[in-house]
């Protein structure tokens, strides 16, 4: 084999003042988890946000905390490069402390906990904040979830459009802008979700106020279904789906099984999603859905196996691999114009259910042979007939 015929030669540019992340990306980032990093930059720039296809975000792991709200994911989703988010309920609760304009401060990640709980200060591994940021945060979300419109069923994308409202009122109050993924997904039509609503502050209030003859539930079928109509309307209409995943988890699981609901349980054709980005630190060998790779994926029609080479995984801590994947998209691509999947989510998910109708799974067992029909009188133990299929014959 001819490697100069079929790599580029390993010869990294030295390091010069003045140069910008594009140029490390570009320049340095040569091998190992760095040439994954600089393979992640270039398929997000390149191929996921190059066209107009749809992109998915999952979020897990103690993000918003650490301030990636405001720093990456909400100018990704400014410059349209996200367009619906799937994250843990812990992300979406913590990132209101922004929003509510409560202090959240660098420490450390040695501190005596004992003496933290002591004083009243919470820790994150090295962020830190007032117990009472937990107690405010619960009280505004309990008082906004009293209101009329909160008093039904209602799907968690929709829920976290109502409650980014009232949090965007409150950034508007205090002077404050662009500091919350909830009011900046609500200002552009990014809906967002959450695989376990129970699992988290916001779900535990949702709880609690339940006991208060709260009428608001989630509906977790229509989550299923209306992220799988988003990948369909995509794929569907000639546009590329495309996976941006932060760390792994249950959020990492739902955006992908939005394909097996498609294909396995609907049983409309499809291939599966055409571009696979993951930054974790979890090992695929362990047997977990985090660690699971993208070749793994494609057994389970998860991703396209035709787009196999254009799959990453960065072995990196996210709070290290996405501002510098924002930054390097941000300089290397236009924005894009917003899809606003948040005002179509009905017309989405009507799409869908249509195709499953007329050409997936329930069209498929409706006109197949009745079963009836192979049904015949079969002698039991007792010399009486019952009624058997062919098979049990």
């Amino acid at each position: 084999m001819s490697l100069n015929k079929k790599f580029p030669r390993l010869l990294p540019t030295s390091i010069g003042k003045g140069w910008t992340v594009t140029d490390l990306v570009d320049d340095s980032f040569k091998a190992y988890n760095g040439g994954r990093l600089a393979e992640a930059c270039r398929l997000f720039t390149q191929k996921m946000v190059a066209g107009n296809g749809t992109v998915g975000m999952s979020l897990t792991g103690a993000l918003t905390p650490a301030g990636l709200g405001k720093a990456a994911i909400i100018p990704l989703m400014k410059a349209g490069f996200v367009d619906w988010i799937i994250s843990t309920g812990a992300n979406l609760y913590h990132d209101m402390h922004y929003g509510l304009g409560m202090e959240m401060y660098a420490g450390s990640p040695f501190l005596d906990d004992v003496t933290l709980r002591k004083e009243g200060i919470i820790r994150i591994y090295d962020v830190l904040f007032d117990y009472d940021v937990l107690l405010d945060t619960d009280a505004f979300v309990r008082e906004v979830i009293q209101g009329a419109e909160f008093q039904r069923t209602m799907a968690t994308d929709e829920f976290h459009y109502l409650l980014g409202k009232y949090v965007a009122a409150r950034e508007k109050k205090l002077g404050i802008k662009e500091t919350s993924v909830l009011s900046a997904a609500y200002h552009y039509g990014v809906p967002i979700f959450t695989s376990s609503p129970g699992d988290s502050s916001i779900g535990m209030n949702v709880a609690a106020m339940a006991l208060r003859d709260s009428k608001l539930l989630m509906d977790v079928n229509r989550d299923v279904n209306q992220t799988a109509a988003i990948v369909y309307a995509a794929k569907s209409s000639g546009e590329k789906s495309s996976v941006f995943i932060l760390g792994g988890g249950s959020p990492k699981n739902f955006m992908l099984q939005t394909e097996p609901q498609i294909q396995e349980v609907m049983g409309i054709e499809e291939r599966g999603h055409d571009y696979f980005l993951q930054c974790t630190d979890a090992r695929p060998d362990t047997g977990g859905l985090s660690g699971a790779t993208p070749a793994e994926a494609v057994s389970w029609g998860k991703i396209d196996p035709d787009n196999l080479p254009d799959c990453v995984v960065c072995y990196a801590d996210s709070t290290i691999t996405l501002p510098i994947i924002t930054a390097y998209a941000l300089t290397k691509v236009k924005p894009r114009k917003l899809k606003r999947l948040y005002d179509r989510r009905d017309a989405m998910l009507e799409k869908v259910r249509e195709m499953y109708f007329k050409h997936g799974r329930v069209a498929k067992i409706e006109h197949r042979t009745d079963l009836d029909k192979m049904k015949k009188p079969v002698k039991g133990r007792s010399g009486r007939s019952v009624t058997g299929t062919k098979r049990d014959a």
